[in-house]
């Protein structure tokens, strides 16, 4: 007999309200699901936040709900705009971590808390 281990990844860690809808994701990406995003000041769409950015998107303003390719044109795509995530479990850009996407959230309606 085969047993294994189940070990639950629980993506919300606080009881602050959840709130997700549709934004423009920058074209020319491959996205896993719980990318931490930025938007580009620029044009709105919303990208990989990575730290060294100087378009606005080194700021993190949301998290993908699910994997999604814009290798083919921008495209709108389910995100969080608000909520009580593990830090865990999100995907970060170059130079972010848990420590600088939460520090740049401060202020937002999104928050990051480990689950202990």
């Amino acid at each position: 007999m085969i047993v294994e281990r189940y070990t639950p990844q629980t993506l919300f860690s606080g009881s602050f309200p959840v709130h997700s809808e549709p934004r423009r994701i920058a074209a020319g990406q491959t996205l896993a699901a719980l990318s931490v995003l930025g938007r580009v000041t620029a044009t709105g769409a919303l990208t990989l936040s990575v730290q060294a950015a100087t378009d606005g998107s080194e700021k993190p303003v949301a998290i993908l709900l699910a994997a999604t390719d814009t290798n083919a044109g921008a495209t709108d795509a389910p995100v969080y705009l608000a909520g009580c995530f593990n830090p865990a479990l999100l995907v970060y850009g170059a130079g972010h971590d848990a420590d600088s996407v939460k520090a740049a959230l401060l202020g937002s309606p999104l928050f990051l808390r480990a689950i202990l």
